[in-house]
């Protein structure tokens, strides 16, 4: 399950876009925000799920640029390459200050909302 901000017009589309991308019943989408007491369930905090996305299977919970390497990695072609590529180091390293800044400027990309900026 791709867990992310379903108050954030840019995360909603950037969700919506992968699940797109998945074969049929792969996994789901959910905003946190109809989670409930399943966040305590995966150890996850208010906190936690209003800073990034997050991955929860059951290899575990992945937070971050981990998160969404695994959810590319359930599609076929580019995306799942992509998802490889991006959760292997060294470049795994690059990942991280890159969905940092994407997460901190959530507000200007594309299909955003005031939400967002939060």
């Amino acid at each position: 399950m791709l867990i992310f901000d379903g108050d954030c017009g840019f995360c909603t589309t950037a969700a919506t876009w992968i699940e797109s991308k998945w074969p049929n019943d792969s996994a789901e989408i959910a905003p946190w925000q109809r989670l409930g007491d399943q966040l305590d369930a995966w150890g996850l905090t208010r906190d936690d799920v209003m800073s990034k996305a997050w991955w929860v299977d059951d290899r575990g919970v992945r937070g971050g640029e981990r998160a969404v390497a695994a959810a590319l990695q359930l599609s076929p072609g580019w995306p799942r390459f992509v998802g490889r590529v991006i959760d292997v180091p060294p470049l795994r390293w690059l990942a991280k200050p890159g969905y940092r800044l994407v997460a901190r400027y959530r507000y200007r990309l594309p299909g955003s909302t005031p939400a967002c900026r939060l």
